[in-house]
């Protein structure tokens, strides 16, 4: 018996089409689980499901900012043993350069998109009984705070309050609901950026293991939360961040 095996698990995985939500995808799917997983690039989600082990996987492409595609998507899953809300946006900007649309978009992805999928799942009772709920949160807004960063900040924080009424919620259930509060981690919106590697490479020394983080060790941990190994283990906020907030 291994109870950390997601084998025989049916798993829903959201910003499947890169960075974390790819790695959590392929890290559960090593794992034994049955993924779906979606994304609003089809191109980029085909990637991720090409690199899938195991069979019987889905993927569905969808904006599940669009509350009819939203909608769509929820009535088509099977019953979900793990929900996985990973899809988030990053936008940094200092608060008096925001505008009302960057305010609406990050509040609408981070947050919004996570309430709704969580209450539309459990509307059209999707999950099964001790199923498990995993929000990819952040340092972010609930460990600290980075200049520019005030309404990812804010959208980040949401999600982890949000999280623990669903927690109280869903205990009597059997379902739990957890947090991943990640530190900087290695993706290729990092290479895509307005910052250069000399000072990311400065910025990476601040992390007392001295490097940012991998989206598989991100990915792990969701593979634990996901797992029976955690079945005691809800409303928490599993924070992994190579020591940057010990300081």
């Amino acid at each position: 018996m291994n109870p950390f095996s997601l084998t025989g698990k049916t798993i829903l995985v959201t910003g499947a089409s890169s960075g974390i939500g790819r790695a959590i995808a392929v890290a559960c799917s090593q794992s034994g689980a049955m993924l779906i997983i979606t994304g609003r690039n089809e191109a980029r989600l085909l990637e991720t499901f090409s690199m899938l082990e195991g069979d019987n996987h889905q993927q569905i492409t969808a904006d599940l900012t669009s509350s009819v595609e939203l909608e769509k998507l929820v009535e088509s899953l099977p019953k979900l043993d793990g929900l996985v809300n990973n899809a988030g946006i990053a936008r940094p900007l200092l608060l008096q350069f925001v505008e009302n649309e960057d305010v609406d978009d990050v509040l609408q992805i981070n947050a919004l998109v996570p309430i709704h999928l969580t209450r539309l799942v459990l509307q059209h009772k999707k999950l099964n009984k001790t199923a498990s709920l995993v929000y990819i949160s952040s340092i972010n807004g609930n460990n600290c705070a980075y200049i520019g960063s005030s309404i990812y900040a804010a959208s980040k924080s949401a999600l982890t309050g949000f999280m623990k009424g669903v927690a109280l919620e869903l205990a009597p259930r059997g379902i739990r609901a957890n947090t991943i509060n990640p530190g900087m981690i290695e993706t290729d919106l990092l290479k895509s950026g307005s910052i250069g590697e000399e000072e990311l490479e400065k910025d990476r020394l601040k992390y007392p293991l001295k490097r940012y983080g991998k989206p598989e060790e991100v990915a792990y941990a969701a593979v634990y939360l996901l797992s029976d190994a955690t079945q005691w283990i809800t409303g928490s906020n599993l924070l992994i961040d190579g020591g940057y907030t010990l300081q």
